[in-house]
């Protein structure tokens, strides 16, 4: 979601920007379909169209990760360059929008508004207005997000990968392609996870009451998707189109025939564990890598040549974190505003994902033209 090292625009990968855009509307879309309450959630219209469509969204993070591996990794500037460079354009976004959107619930108080207004804005969130409880929430912000900010859970994410990536490249740069292909076997074998701990065991391969580091743990996570964004971009996979869809198709439906209707019965039940209702929408799942993986080759095949395009592509990429940070503020008022349209449910998430993209667009695009100021809030 950052940057990335390359300036001229002769060099820019230009697919790679529009990746960037497809993953953030994905991830937009995804929050349409989150902002309702549990109960609404479980009602069978919502349940179907919900699913079929969140589902469809889920490889927003994944490709984020991969763009960030296919443009960083290895990474060829010592660590303080690095970390100055990518740490502090992250670090004061997130720590401004953090502290404004604990301090919404205050605010609606002084401005004497009733405390319902808050999960207008913030389906999840408690209704509190006391100064006390966003003076907790913001002190909490070096440990984890809030309730408030549910979104910046992926900038712990990347800020922790940005502190890996120095560290890795060291393996990344002398390894082989070899090495690199059994380093993704076993990540891939890490995606199941999730369903052998659910279906199987809690405690798996040495994890126990007291181990949560079991035998492929330093193989897991985001850190594959990292590598396997760069392994891509270094080792192309060069087969025609036609042959792409008759790989790449199957796959991805079946990927996401898993994560729907995975999804779709776990919700379909009133009061299950909050563990329960993510755990096909996992983005560390195999699921969910079908379906991430085939659009990542297809958008590599694609070939830009409108300038107005690139112009979009860069565009895009400089408003993305902004877009990150700011969007949940907006999220609220467009999906009340969208939900009293007399169109079908499926619309209207439709609908709602492009409003809230918008909206929020422009608002970035204009702080960012504000000066540099307006360049530190949006990152």
């Amino acid at each position: 979601m950052k940057e990335p090292s390359y300036a001229s625009s002769d060099k820019r990968i230009i697919w790679l920007d529009l990746v960037k855009f497809i993953a953030i509307f994905m991830m937009i879309a995804v929050h349409c379909t989150d902002n309702v309450t549990p109960a609404e959630r479980s009602e069978p219209w919502y349940n179907l169209w919900g699913s079929f469509y969140g589902s469809f969204m889920r490889p927003a993070i994944p490709l984020f990760v991969m763009v960030t591996g296919a443009l960083l990794l290895p990474v060829r500037e010592n660590l303080s360059t690095f970390y100055g460079k990518r740490l502090t354009r992250i670090v004061v976004p997130f720590l401004i929008w953090s502290v404004l959107y604990n301090l919404f619930p205050w605010i609606t108080g002084l401005l004497g508004l009733s405390p319902t207004v808050i999960n207008d804005f913030f389906a999840w969130a408690e209704p509190d207005q006391s100064f006390s409880g966003a003076l907790h929430h913001i002190l909490m912000i070096p440990f984890n997000f809030s309730l408030l900010a549910v979104q910046m859970w992926y900038v712990y994410l990347l800020i922790g990968l940005y502190l890996y990536m120095p560290i890795f490249s060291a393996w990344v740069r002398q390894a082989s392609v070899r090495e690199q292909r059994f380093f993704l076997l076993l990540w891939f074998v890490s995606l199941f996870i999730p369903y052998l701990r659910e279906y199987l065991t809690k405690d798996l391969w040495g994890t126990c009451s007291w181990n949560e580091f079991g035998l492929l743990y330093y193989f897991a996570g985001f850190n594959g998707y990292l590598l396997l964004g760069h392994y891509l971009i270094n080792n192309p996979v060069n087969i025609s189109w036609s042959k792409l869809i008759a790989f790449g198709l199957p796959v991805f439906i079946t990927g996401y025939c898993i994560t729907f209707l995975g999804f779709k019965s776990v919700t379909a039940v009133p009061g299950q564990p909050v563990e329960l209702v993510e755990l096909f929408f996992t983005y560390c799942s195999p699921n969910v890598l079908m379906m991430t993986l085939p659009l990542f080759l297809a958008m590599q095949k694609v070939k830009i040549r409108s300038e107005r395009t690139r112009r979009f592509a860069v565009n895009i990429l400089t408003c993305t974190l902004g877009i990150w940070m700011s969007h949940y503020l907006f999220l609220g008022p467009c999906y009340m505003l969208v939900e009293s349209l007399p169109i079908h449910t499926m619309l209207k998430m439709i609908v709602c994902t492009i409003l809230l993209l918008s909206v929020t667009w422009i608002f970035v695009y204009a702080v960012r033209k504000s000066g540099n100021i307006g360049r530190w809030i949006m990152g």
